[in-house]
């Protein structure tokens, strides 16, 4: 299938793999949570690690696009449009963690660590796409314009994840509630203070997108250092005489 081979480029083949390998392990600790429980309560960490995934196919593809057409390409803009819109609930899975009450103390633990390897796996699936498609904006516009793009991304996500969270909106609502989405987003605008959360809670999760990209970019980006092994020994085995 062309998605697969989009998929497994000689770039993007290992972070693929390696998401792929993080999906399937939390998918699983979910299910045995179940099994071992009884309860379906965690179920929908499951569907919200599949929309994790929507932003890479997105991203793919525009890259793909780009590619073979160009940036100015009308399917190419609705492929990054699309990207953009579902991009938030890559990070919005660290919302989940709000389920995590002190009612399910003897599951507390594991309750924890299945809900941060989800959350984590989407953030690095949305990371992975954010980064395809700062390469397409800093190819076009330049590098600072691509980091222009990403502040832009937080920013806009923040707001994205608040809509979902707190009044529980989803991507595809654009489509089927724009009169209500309209409504609501209007009333935010001419009362942004009207709930403590509506400022704060979009400010501090764009920071936090931004600054996890940023620490991640930095990570990849580590040159090799020199091993130990190839440092002067005979020098070393001079200071311990």
């Amino acid at each position: 299938m062309k998605l697969f081979r989009l998929a497994f480029r000689r770039e993007t083949a290992i972070p693929v793999l390696a998401l792929m390998a993080a999906s399937g392990a939390s998918v699983a600790l979910v299910f045995a949570r179940v099994i071992s429980t009884g309860n379906l309560r965690y179920l929908f960490l499951v569907w919200n690690l599949f929309l994790a995934w929507i932003p890479m196919v997105f991203a793919l593809l525009a890259c793909e696009k780009y590619r073979s057409a160009s940036a100015r390409d009308w399917r190419f803009l609705g492929l990054a449009g699309a990207w953009l819109l579902f991009f938030p609930n890559a990070p919005y899975i660290f919302t989940d963690l709000i389920h995590l009450t002190t009612r399910y103390f003897p599951h507390f633990w594991v309750d924890l660590i299945i809900i941060l390897l989800c959350a984590l796996t989407g953030l690095v699936l949305g990371f992975v796409s954010l980064y395809l498609m700062q390469s397409v904006v800093a190819r076009v516009l330049g590098r600072a314009a691509g980091w222009l793009f990403i502040a832009a991304v937080a920013v806009l996500s923040g707001f994205g994840i608040y809509l979902g969270r707190f009044l529980r909106f989803n991507s595809w609502d654009v489509l089927f509630k724009p009169r209500q989405l309209y409504h609501d987003i209007g009333n935010w605008v001419a009362n942004p203070l009207a709930n403590p959360n509506a400022l704060t809670f979009p400010a501090l999760f764009a920071m936090f997108l931004f600054i996890t990209y940023l620490m991640l970019y930095a990570l990849t980006h580590l040159h090799e250092t020199q091993p130990v092994a190839a440092l002067d020994v005979k020098g070393l085995g001079g200071m311990s005489r």
